[in-house]
């Protein structure tokens, strides 16, 4: 029945090693050789998630970004692609510089700072992706930004989002991906359309499609999917919202949901 897998890649496919377990890549081959297409769903850009992907030994699209952008790993064709409108990018730095905000900026798959800074150098080493300190920050604002984020403390961020809903809310799409990351991007530009857009690629209906993760920024996916599922390390708020919540990712839970829902049905 399920022909689509999308699996969110930090605390999800990752176990807190930041690796992806050999019995999970075993799994995650035979669900392949089966002829069910697995994608990455992640909020990293392309640049990192193909790091993760050659792991495992992808050849398929993968949805980075937190869904703004749908690029095939052998040729690097864009399939879907939004962008954050150039009056919020505006908007968001204008209340970022305000504030003394940490804010980062996504463009052409290269990612810019205003400063070298700690914040900076924490998210390059974790996302094993370097950054630009940007020489013009007006011709920065007005190229397309596929995303942006600032980096603060949990607390701060969630008095933000309230901050910020009245003033760019409606343009785009807001979501954490870790309790200290902020996301911005395009309002279509979530995991949810993402996975609907690669199900309609693939000739697939939605209820085909398995999505997995463990933050809220798979909501949308875990909502839109045939069978959504949370990690046992989920937020229990998206556990609450799941059809089914599976292992932590480091007792290999993405492998124990192919096990069940995927190569058992298949054995019969």
């Amino acid at each position: 029945m399920y022909k689509l897998i999308a699996i969110d890649v930090d605390d999800t496919l990752l176990n807190d090693e930041l690796v992806v377990t050999e019995g999970t890549k075993l799994a995650l081959a035979e669900a392949i050789q089966n002829g069910v297409t697995v994608t990455l769903a992640t909020g990293r850009m392309y640049a990192s998630a193909r790091k993760i992907a050659e792991q495992i030994e992808l050849n398929v699209p993968i949805i980075t970004y937190q869904g703004s952008l749908v690029k095939t790993l052998l040729d690097g064709q864009v399939l879907y692609e939004r962008y954050v409108p150039v009056p919020v990018v505006k908007q968001l730095y204008a209340f970022a510089e305000e504030r003394g905000l940490h804010l980062q900026f996504y463009v052409d798959d290269v990612l810019y700072v205003k400063e070298d800074n700690e914040r900076a150098r924490n998210y390059s080493a974790l996302s094993k992706i370097p950054f630009v300190v940007a020489d013009d920050m007006e011709s920065l604002l007005e190229r397309p930004n596929t995303k942006l984020l600032i980096i603060d403390e949990p607390a701060v961020l969630d008095r933000m989002i309230e901050e910020l809903k009245p003033i760019v809310g409606g343009s785009v799409h807001m979501t954490k991906s870790k309790a200290h990351y902020l996301e911005f991007t395009h309002i279509e530009g979530t995991k949810g359309h993402a996975l609907r857009f690669m199900a309609e690629h693939l000739g697939l209906g939605i209820e085909q499609t398995i999505a997995i993760g463990d933050a809220w920024n798979d909501r949308e996916m875990i909502e839109t999917a045939g069978l959504g599922v949370a990690m046992g390390n989920a937020l229990p708020a998206l556990k609450e919202l799941a059809n089914y919540v599976t292992l932590s990712n480091n007792e290999e839970g993405v492998k124990h949901v192919i096990d069940k829902f995927v190569l058992a049905p298949l054995k019969g």
